[in-house]
């Protein structure tokens, strides 16, 4: 296994600065931000450390001779939207610069999208399934005649009540992720695997390792601490932050030493990375650099 980061962390860092942050701390890969230009919706959206818009043959070129010099991968062009918007413009704007994004892995050379499938918060689980019956077999499509994997995150997408009642993003238990692969059986269509987003819906975060084995293409190192007193206060039906919050690997619920344990009984052997979004590491640039200076000396006992 490869041990990374998600560049949206590095919000403000050049392309040369980020490679150069991973570099120096031994980071061997990056899932590197490809937002379209333009205010963020949302925290941790809205970076674009490669404009897949201007992506010509020579900078392609020069970002992996970067790269490459510096001793460090791209796992995967990361890109997290709601392409099944119930705002039709949005969701059209969306999934184009997907598709962007997709040619930029493809051109790259990196041959790895991460993502979400998206969600129309306001429709129930079998509608969005219909949704997404109609919106992502084209996309998948796509990305297979341009040799590119689409690894789709576990994140429910719901948070506070900007989110409510259902979230934004469909992918978020084994019972649909089975439903999705009927609709799309391709192999170039998988799981960037995360099992934080487990913890907080009191899902076990191991066993669907070992049944999904095959469609995991991409994992998050990401933790989350569960506050007992305040869900005893506000109940599962809440807004999910109202009880949870997400944490540096090792400072929450994560059991991290079963999690890398069963990547290796199922033979993983691809990109990990970590993703920041723990608000007690966000005060200043040096406090976000910490940040990754700790996950990497946790992880390092896990991931060699």
């Amino acid at each position: 296994m490869k041990l990374g980061f998600v560049s949206a962390i590095l919000d403000g860092w050049t392309f040369e600065e980020m490679i150069d942050v991973a570099h120096d701390m031994g980071y061997t890969c990056v899932e590197v931000a490809c937002w379209p230009a333009g205010k963020a919706e949302r925290r941790y959206a809205g970076v674009s450390h490669i404009d897949v818009d201007n992506l010509t043959d020579e900078k392609a070129a020069y970002i992996l001779n970067y790269c490459k010099q510096r001793g460090v991968e791209i796992s995967s062009l990361a890109f997290y939207p709601n392409t099944m918007d119930e705002d039709l413009e949005k969701r059209a704007a969306n999934i184009a610069h997907l598709k962007k994004v997709i040619l930029a892995s493809e051109k790259l050379g990196v041959g790895m999208v991460t993502t979400f499938v998206g969600r129309a918060t306001h429709k129930t689980v079998e509608e969005n399934l219909e949704l997404f019956r109609e919106i992502w077999p084209p996309i998948i499509a796509f990305a297979e005649e341009h040799h590119v994997k689409v690894a789709i995150e576990n994140c429910p997408m719901w948070f506070d009540e900007t989110n409510w009642p259902g979230g934004q993003n469909l992918f978020t238990s084994p019972a649909i992720w089975r439903k999705c692969f009927e609709i799309i059986p391709s192999p170039n269509f998988g799981i960037n695997y995360d099992p934080s987003h487990f913890v907080w819906q009191q899902m076990d975060y191991i066993r669907p390792l070992y049944e999904f084995k095959d469609r995991i293409f991409h994992v998050h190192y990401k933790d989350i601490k569960l506050f007992p007193d305040k869900l005893a206060e506000v109940g599962v039906m809440a807004y999910p932050l109202q009880y949870m919050a997400p944490k540096l690997p090792g400072l929450g619920d994560v059991n991290w030493s079963k999690y890398v344990s069963a990547l290796t009984d199922i033979g993983y052997e691809g990109y990990t990375c970590v993703e920041v979004e723990d608000r007690a590491f966000e005060g200043s640039k040096e406090r976000i650099l910490d940040s990754l200076r700790i996950s990497k000396r946790y992880l390092d006992q896990f991931v060699i």
